[in-house]
């Protein structure tokens, strides 16, 4: 009976020096550099806030925060690496609506996009921007609408990769405005913008963030922007559905999140310091000027809510805009 006694005690004693010893690894987060993975190329709709709050974090952190560009197979790759990183909060993923694309699309992950991460915070809302080569002749939704119907598969429009933001804005306008176009995967939206910028490819659906220059240089140009509401930076820019396709809505978001099992506390501070990141008015004019707006939630647990509502939202997206990996 005392052997007994005595082994529970030793339980006893040993939870209660991980319990010490766990408080204090959260107290003194962070003591070296972190990583947030960017699953996108540089340069793309992702990867400039991702730099904007990695430079700020790093300061209020007092640790640099380091860019890590992992693109390919829809963000796939960047986020198969998170999700089976060290569960320490020094290794963080840029999540974003792409995510749960590539969930719906790609039949065999080795993660699951929901359960196997930590939720953090989002951080951002976006459109993505229809844009043409301004060698193709349109200057109008209607008027691609119309060249597509003359020319079905005959107009090729990019995409940052298969599974990408990109690749079902792309799908599901074709769908609902009934006409034909040939998706041409990439990897990264870098390629995407230069191959657009060469009219190699003349129709795209980036975010818009690595537009900007690019349409008002009039390298490209912009035909309608894909949310429901106009875009501040393009405000004399239609939208999608204001442009004559009834219904169409696709907005990307962004934020960050950690591998299943990160320490509550150390999520807490990570997600205090980011709010403080965001609500302060030169990064929100930052992120304006890239094409985004602020947007977060007050909880982690309230971000975890939204990335359930989101998978399930982008799975019957992907659904019903008929977008295939090929």
């Amino acid at each position: 009976m005392h052997s007994v006694i005595r082994g529970v005690r030793q339980v006893l004693v040993a939870c209660a020096a991980l319990v010490l010893a766990y408080q204090a690894y959260a107290q003194n987060y962070p003591v070296r550099p972190l990583r947030l993975v960017v699953p996108f190329s540089a340069g793309g709709a992702a990867d400039v806030p991702g730099r904007i709050l990695t430079q700020k974090l790093s300061e209020t952190l007092g640790h640099q925060v380091v860019v890590d560009n992992r693109p390919g197979a829809g963000s796939t790759i960047g986020a198969e690496l998170v999700a089976k990183a060290p569960p320490d909060g020094y290794t963080l993923l840029t999540i974003s609506n792409t995510h749960f694309v590539s969930a719906a699309l790609y039949k065999k992950l080795t993660y699951d996009a929901v359960n196997d991460y930590s939720p953090v915070t989002q951080v951002t809302s976006a459109p993505n921007v229809i844009v043409v080569h301004p060698s193709l002749p349109v200057k109008t939704v209607k008027e691609l609408i119309a060249l597509a119907k003359a020319k079905p598969g005959k107009i090729d429009y990019a995409s940052s990769g298969n599974g990408s933001t990109q690749h079902l804005t792309g799908a599901l306008f074709c769908k609902m405005a009934g006409i034909e176009m040939t998706h041409i995967p990439y990897r990264g939206s870098g390629p995407v913008t230069a191959d657009l910028l060469s009219g190699q490819v003349t129709v795209g659906f980036p975010g818009i963030a690595g537009m900007l220059q690019h349409i008002k240089a009039g390298k490209l140009r912009a035909l309608a922007v894909t949310s429901a509401k106009r875009s501040p930076e393009l405000p004399d820019l239609p939208t999608v559905a204001q442009a004559g396709v009834k219904g169409y809505d696709v907005t990307a978001w962004f934020g960050v999140a950690g591998p299943k099992g990160v320490p509550r506390d150390i999520v807490l501070k990570l997600h205090t310091e980011l709010l403080r990141i965001l609500k302060n008015p030169d990064v929100q004019r930052l992120l304006l000027t890239a094409g985004q707006e602020v947007a977060w939630q007050e909880t982690p647990e309230l971000f975890g809510e939204m990335l359930k509502v989101e998978s399930a939202k982008w799975a019957r997206m992907v659904k019903e805009s008929g977008a295939q990996v090929n």
